[in-house]
């Protein structure tokens, strides 16, 4: 067995073991990176003479628990969900333990998809417009009878910038029309944490979305401005807005752009200081500096209200 398990406890293991099959066998178990919020793994298994390849999600941030005890149900929930999206794959649910009962911790069981996360493609162009598609695919998923709804994250009334941004006056215009009125819109299935190290690619193509325990039901806007604001930050307003000229050309008529859905979104970044996300230099980016990322936030807001006006 790998000797990487430093994370993955023999009562995790046994009940991943259990769940794909009793006579299993751990060929090798590895640490996953990208995501911050939780511990992720890759458990390769020998299975009457196959191997299967599944992933452990295990949600050990005990103040994310607290908040919100059917994490594991969630996603659990997502995932059924989303495997009704046509052409996109996503990872099919194995088993999950809602309470870590079983697994110490709650727990996600899953298959691995295939492909692995670009943050330096040598198309961007090309990039951009596969992300654009994908979503474009999974906002097609029925969303009628979905139960989970979209919330923002943070309060934009008490938006404060004016300790690193150059822009406070317009953040605080960007808070007002957040504060008011919603537009109206026609609710999607949605993914609500789509971004560039959520999408998988192998030989080209986008090979499968991952993470879902955010999944709901909500403006498509939401997915769209999310990713928008990651790519902004990861490369420029240009990049952002090509992807959401790829995003109207697949999704037609279906979709109507509305601006506040970008500064809803955007709020949720500029609420606290600006970071470097470490799930991005996990993934192999550099270059990127708080003071970068800071800049790049503000020249994304100027270029919404710019937009709005």
């Amino acid at each position: 067995m790998n000797t990487m398990n430093n994370v993955l406890s023999d009562q995790a293991l046994e009940w991943v073991i259990h769940a794909v099959h009793p006579e299993a066998n751990v060929l090798s178990i590895r640490r996953l990176h990208g995501g911050i919020s939780s511990l992720v793994h890759g458990i390769l298994l020998k299975v009457n003479g196959e191997e299967r390849s599944v992933v452990l999600r295990q949600f050990d941030n005990a103040e994310w628990v607290r908040e919100q005890p059917d994490l594991a149900l969630h996603e659990a929930e997502s995932l059924r969900r989303a495997s009704q999206c046509v052409g996109v794959q996503t990872p099919k649910l194995i088993a999950f333990d809602e309470t870590g009962s079983a697994c110490g911790v709650p727990a996600l069981l899953m298959t691995r998809l295939e492909g692995s996360v670009v943050l330096e493609p040598p198309d961007t162009v090309r990039w951009v417009d596969g992300m654009a598609e994908a979503l474009a695919r999974i906002h097609k998923v029925e969303a009628a009878d979905y139960s989970r709804t979209f919330a923002p994250y943070c309060d934009a009334a008490s938006l404060d910038t004016s300790s690193w941004s150059e822009y406070p006056a317009q953040w605080r215009a960007a808070a007002d029309i957040v504060t008011g009125p919603r537009p109206f819109v026609i609710n999607r299935f949605i993914h609500r944490d789509y971004h560039p190290a959520n999408v998988l690619w192998k030989g080209g193509e986008v090979s499968g979305v991952v993470d879902w325990v955010n999944g709901c039901v909500g403006p498509a806007g939401i997915d769209v401005g999310h990713c928008r604001v990651n790519l902004a930050q990861l490369y420029d307003v240009q990049t952002a807005d090509q992807f959401l000229s790829s995003y109207q050309k697949y999704a037609g008529d279906s979709f109507v752009y509305d601006p506040y859905w970008d500064l809803v979104t955007l709020i949720d970044f500029a609420y606290w200081p600006p970071e470097v996300y470490k799930g991005w230099t996990d993934l192999g980016k550099i270059g990127l500096t708080t003071e970068i990322v800071a800049e790049c936030l503000d020249q994304y807001l100027l270029s919404i209200l710019k937009r709005i006006s």
